[in-house]
């Protein structure tokens, strides 16, 4: 009986949950997509093919049990379906909302490869959750037994966050450090509300908080409190902390004013819908409002900048990229969502130099692909005698992020980093070769994505309770 209810794709189209149009979705910064209604995500999740070798599955970071949550909801067990999606990820209503799915589980779907349209996994995946939430059905963190050991977490995004969920569980005094005035890192201050809304932020992190996770707010590691005086309070230390080091532009006047780094264009917005004071967006430094505006980049971060740019209120918004479209590293899905949205991307340009102070211009410099290179990805070539000037009253640098120094921020030159300044650590156990000392996510990895981190995280977390463990078992004999 179970069998019947899937296999459906054949007979059943493939729909994602309604969109809200983009005259609508560019006033404000709500989430784009509604909710599924009970029996759309039933539906959909009823065309999984339930294949024996579930691509979808081994191309998430997480290894999420996608298969067998898709046939729960399609069944109608959506409790179950939510524990099954819960045990594998600790955040699956952030993923569901924000995971490249076209580029990981979606993108690998068996029936998307015969020509049917891929399962709408990540629309199923925040629906079931949303769900959860909903009807209690997300539990308080509540130890079975509380453990002597402890563990301190610097940083409080996505890794902090997945590992100290799992240490918490498992009864270990958890304490994260934040130089931010909110925990979340780039979930709440670097990822849009379009993208993300931050309410569904701030339940779990209130989550963590109820079920006995300290949070250090404010506090600067290497200003505020000194490492080693976090590595003398805990039994072990989780390095969290991300990359925001942004790639810079050495460019001809790249110093002029309103040219402006991603990061804190982004955070100000985000800022902005807290309710925070923010005098950088008062004063219009960081508000795109009545300007044309030249976003840089070709990634997640800068598809962020030309759909806050809309949203604020921009004359105009263009994104240079140096490659095609092809070829760009951001979601495919939301090149699409900002071309609805009024984007003008222009492919295959990178810019020489800039005019003006504050700018007026981004003298652009049209390329094309060349021979790739060692990644195997085409370089791009300058053409020549093909440049010309962007108009730009803002232009925002999306180059992605590097990791800050930290051996001589912390003032621990023991501190071990790789030639690009990533914490050299265990991509198994995330150990480091200082005792006791992990790292996880961005500044293990480098920039990447946030189920990524996610993965680190926990995986960091099982290795320190593997360590615990094996102490108690040395001091019990």
């Amino acid at each position: 009986m179970a069998t019947e209810k899937m296999l459906q794709f054949v007979t059943v189209p493939r729909l994602m949950p309604e969109k809200r149009s983009s005259a609508d979705r560019a006033g404000d910064f709500h989430e784009i997509y509604a909710e599924y209604a009970a029996t759309k995500a039933t539906e959909q999740a009823s065309r999984c093919s339930q294949c024996g070798v579930p691509y979808c599955q081994s191309h998430c970071p997480l290894h999420n049990n996608i298969p067998d949550w898709l046939r729960l909801t399609a069944e109608g067990r959506l409790q179950e379906a939510y524990e099954i999606s819960q045990a594998t990820n600790t955040f699956p209503e952030i993923c569901g909302r924000i995971c490249p799915q076209d580029r990981l589980c979606e993108g690998n779907c068996v029936i998307e490869q015969s020509g049917h349209g891929t399962v709408t996994i990540g629309a199923v995946e925040k629906y079931l959750t949303d769900t959860a939430w909903e009807n209690g059905w997300v539990q308080p963190i509540q130890p079975a037994a509380e453990r002597a050991e402890s563990v301190g977490i610097i940083g409080g995004g996505p890794g902090g966050l997945a590992a100290a969920d799992v240490l918490r569980r498992a009864g270990v005094q958890v304490t994260i450090y934040d130089r931010n005035d909110r925990a979340g890192g780039l979930l709440t201050y670097g990822i849009p509300g379009f993208k993300l809304e931050k309410d569904v932020v701030v339940q779990r992190i209130e989550q963590l908080e109820q079920g006995g996770v300290t949070f250090r707010l404010n506090c600067d590691v290497g200003i505020d409190i000194a490492f080693q005086d976090i590595r003398a309070a805990h039994d072990a230390v989780l390095i969290a902390t991300g990359v925001y080091a942004s790639r810079d532009l050495t460019a001809p006047g790249s110093g002029a004013d309103g040219i402006v780094r991603a990061i804190d264009y982004l955070t100000a917005s985000n800022r902005k819908g807290f309710g925070d004071d923010v005098p950088e967006f008062d004063d219009g430094t960081l508000n795109a409002e009545g300007k044309r505006v030249v976003v840089i980049g070709g990634g997640d971060t800068a598809m962020d900048c030309v759909r806050t740019a809309v949203r604020q209120g921009a004359t105009s918004v263009k994104c240079l990229y140096r490659r095609d479209r092809a070829n760009m590293p951001g979601s495919q899905r939301e090149v699409a969502n900002a071309e609805e949205e009024g984007v003008e991307f222009v492919w295959l340009s990178a810019p020489k130099g800039f005019s003006g102070n504050p700018v007026t211009g981004v003298l652009t410099q049209k390329m094309r692909l060349g021979a790739p290179d060692v990644s195997g990805r085409q370089s791009p070539e300058v053409i020549a005698g093909s440049d010309y000037t962007e108009e730009a009253d803002l232009v925002i640098k999306a180059l992605g992020f590097s990791p800050e120094n930290l051996p001589e921020t912390w003032n621990q030159p023991d501190l071990p980093v790789s030639n690009w300044g990533t914490v050299l650590a265990d991509f198994r156990t995330h150990k480091t070769s200082m005792p006791g000392v992990y790292a996880c996510g961005d500044i293990q990895r480098g920039a990447s994505l946030v189920v990524w981190a996610i993965r680190d995280g926990r995986e960091a977390a099982e290795a320190m309770l593997k360590e615990f463990n094996n102490r108690a078992a040395v001091a019990a004999e």
